[in-house]
């Protein structure tokens, strides 16, 4: 663990569990006040997308698409037209159309048709999950791309320049198909253009992004459906029997969607559920619903009447319990959603909202993904805001966001401490998780094979929604809840570095914390956020915020905390004045022992001893780094100990102890590995290395050490490959 976590707390819950009969797929949990003793799972997905070894992320084309076959055929040909011989094109297309028009659908037929021609794999990005800017939406981009071709541990860099670099190196070789879903700038194209030849990117968008074409783009508008064509998919969705010899009506009802695919699917649910109803019934009911103000129309597009007056058609005939669903699903502030956070946000049994959910899947208000979630369309959920706006409560959607961000930061905090039981924590975990300790139910992550990797794993697939709840928490005032996820939601960023996400969390949850009134809160979001301060080289703006940490955590009067910020302090000052660090880590040691946290002190004296030899005293160094690796084994922390037993090899070396260094390292070396710690294993290796006599045995060190940064992404590959070749 590094400096940056902080010390560890000696806080040790118990978590138990018992469910009372029936058959659970995947993990459960039952948290008492903030679920309403609802039980509920989660679907881990694959973060990479990868299948067989190459990426495979874009979604499956809906079931009977239709038309469109000019643009599937132009797109055809612009790919063709990348793959010249001799010339090096990555071509774009950019489909753009009204939302609900079938751009979505279009760009997964064109990935689907065209598989064969890109044998290397297709990545996948909807801009809509991802963070709102031009350049953090690249950013995200980019190490979801990263993670598909370089693997699931692969280190993210933390800065853009850094993630692009990448991106083009592993790009360079393959030849991938980019889509790129909902697009609102040209520049989140431009950045993500694959370097292989043969690549294409195809994206989509509402706006038309013209000034692509000054990059070579192929604008490709999709209009609506022709009558013809609504009539074709009409047939399709409900076959020619259904429909009826009434020709005329179906014609009526085509026109009566204005050519929005939607419109259409949900009018020919409505009649394979309905099966009395003629089409020239539900041509007539649509007439009327276009004379019946509501509220979704008033502020529809004019385009989108048709699709508007289809789903108040829909909506009017649900029954009371579906239709407050729907309502409740508009209001999350997530894009997709499981059954579990349905049922918290509406506050009613799973088994209950999973009926009313069959409803609107049949009423064609739902869609499912491919990881066996739920989505509603951006123009269904626009109509189901509107409902609600309409029928209730002026704070329901307030209310709605308050126990969507109740639910995940109780699973989140379940994966904080799944990972990491024993460390500084703000939160109340007993306050969150509604129930004493002695009382809780069991983690979902503690029932598997392994519980941090099921942690993570959750964590990674759910960072969209997380980032998406805690910017509504703090848009509507629920400040507590929103520093409490903003703190807990950093085991993830240790872990994977979405270093922008990371800093955005702790921005939001300081705001919070000082809205909340609480210093402590305060002063240890700040104290995390010198972290990816000082990743983005901000040392200046780290330093403030540590300082302000500072004179909040002994405001608190809460000695862990205080003993954190100075080890805070203490990286901070390594990075400036090594005689500083050594301060700020014996205040850090000094206020643990105060405060009887072993580990944290323990902590304190290793990096203490890593900043005594930085100033030159390697003799208390040694002794130092040495004793605080004999008391991380006493605490059965097998990784620490091996990094302590790293930096006394090195240590060793500073002090010419040539053999006994060789010994430590390599002893290091092989005890991380064991412990996968692996950046810190090549670290040893490469050090490892230089204290060789032999260059055959330096040698290997250094291509082991290249095999691990390879293995990661790591951009110290570069630095090792360069040592091997001279």
């Amino acid at each position: 663990m590094s400096a940056a976590d902080g010390p560890e707390s000696s806080v040790r819950p118990a978590v138990r569990n018992s469910m009372a009969g029936g058959t659970v797929h995947g993990p459960v949990v039952m948290a008492g006040a903030v679920h309403g003793d609802i039980a509920f799972n989660y679907h881990l997905t694959n973060a990479s997308g990868t299948s067989d070894g190459k990426p495979n992320q874009v979604p499956r084309p809906p079931r009977q698409y239709i038309n469109h076959e000019g643009t599937l055929r132009r797109v055809d040909a612009l790919f063709r037209s990348g793959t010249a011989e001799g010339e090096y094109a990555c071509p774009i297309g950019v489909i753009s159309g009204l939302p609900g028009v079938g751009k979505t659908a279009t760009a997964s037929q064109v990935a689907y048709r065209s598989r064969g021609h890109f044998p290397d794999g297709q990545l996948f990005v909807d801009f809509a999950t991802v963070r709102n800017g031009a350049e953090a939406g690249v950013s995200d981009a980019l190490a979801m791309f990263l993670r598909a071709l370089g693997g699931e541990n692969t280190v993210i860099p933390p800065l853009l320049s850094e993630r692009a670099a990448r991106y083009r190196s592993l790009s360079s070789e393959k030849r991938l198909l980019v889509v790129l879903d909902d697009v609102s700038r040209a520049a989140q194209v431009t950045a993500l253009l694959p370097h292989g030849p043969g690549s294409a990117v195809l994206a989509t968008s509402t706006s038309r992004l013209g000034e692509l074409a000054l990059d070579g783009a192929e604008l490709l508008p999709l209009g609506v459906l022709d009558d013809e064509s609504s009539v074709r998919l009409l047939v399709a969705l409900c076959g020619t029997e259904r429909l009826g010899s009434d020709q005329e009506a179906v014609v009526a009802l085509a026109r009566r969607c204005e050519g929005l695919p939607i419109a259409l699917r949900i009018v020919a649910a409505r009649l394979m559920t309905h099966r009395s109803l003629t089409v020239r019934e539900l041509v007539d009911e649509l007439a009327d619903e276009h004379g019946r103000p509501s509220r979704a129309s008033e502020s529809a597009e004019p385009e989108e009447h048709g699709a508007m007056a289809a789903l108040d058609l829909v909506y009017r005939e649900l029954l009371a319990g579906a239709a407050r669903l729907y309502r409740v699903l508009g209001c999350l502030p997530v894009r997709t959603f499981d059954t579990g956070l349905a049922a918290v946000a509406a506050r009613q049994e799973r088994q209950e909202v999973r009926r009313h959910m069959d409803v609107l899947h049949e009423a064609g208000l739902l869609t499912a993904t491919d990881d066996g979630r739920h989505r509603l369309h951006t123009l269904v959920a626009r109509h189901a805001r509107a409902a609600a706006e309409e029928s209730e409560p002026a704070d329901f959607e307030r209310r709605v966001v308050q126990r969507a961000a109740g639910h995940y930061l109780a699973l989140t905090l379940l994966a904080d401490l799944a990972i990491r039981e024993d460390r500084l924590r703000i939160v109340d975990v007993a306050e969150v998780l509604g129930a004493p300790e002695r009382e809780r139910g069991t983690s979902p992550f503690e029932q598997g094979d392994s519980p941090k990797a099921e942690a993570i794993s959750w964590l990674v697939a759910e960072r969209p929604n997380l980032m998406a709840v805690l910017r509504a928490a703090v848009r509507f005032g629920l400040y507590r809840q929103a520093w409490q996820l903003a703190e807990v939601l950093t085991v993830l960023f240790l872990h994977h570095r979405h270093v922008a996400d990371w800093r955005e969390s702790l921005e939001l949850g300081i705001e919070a914390a000082a809205q909340d009134r609480h210093p402590a809160a305060e002063a240890r979001l700040r104290s995390l956020l010198s972290r990816p301060l000082l990743d983005f080289d901000q040392d200046e703006p780290a330093y403030s915020h540590l300082e302000a940490a500072e004179r909040l955590a002994v405001e608190s009067g809460h000695l862990v905390l205080q003993a954190s910020v100075q080890e805070f302090l203490g990286r901070y000052w390594s990075r400036h004045d090594p005689e500083l660090a050594v301060a700020a880590y014996r205040l850090s040691l000094s206020l643990n022992a105060e405060a009887g946290e072993v580990r944290g002190e323990v902590l304190a004296a290793y990096f203490l001893g890593c900043a005594l030899s930085a100033t030159g005293d390697h003799g208390t160094a040694l002794e130092t780094v040495s004793e605080a690796r004999r008391r991380f084994l006493s605490l059965e922390d097998r990784r620490m100990a091996a990094r302590a037993l790293a930096d006394a090899g090195r240590i060793r070396g500073r002090l010419g102890q040539r053999e006994e260094a060789r010994d430590a390292l390599a002893e290091a070396a092989a005890e991380l590995g064991k412990q996968e710690a692996l950046e810190y294993q090549a670290q040893a290796l490469v050090d490892l290395a230089e204290l060789q006599e032999r260059a055959d045995r330096a040698q290997d060190h250094l291509r082991e050490a290249l095999s691990l940064y390879e293995k990661l992404g790591s951009p110290r590959a570069a630095d090792v490959r360069a040592r091997l070749a001279g």
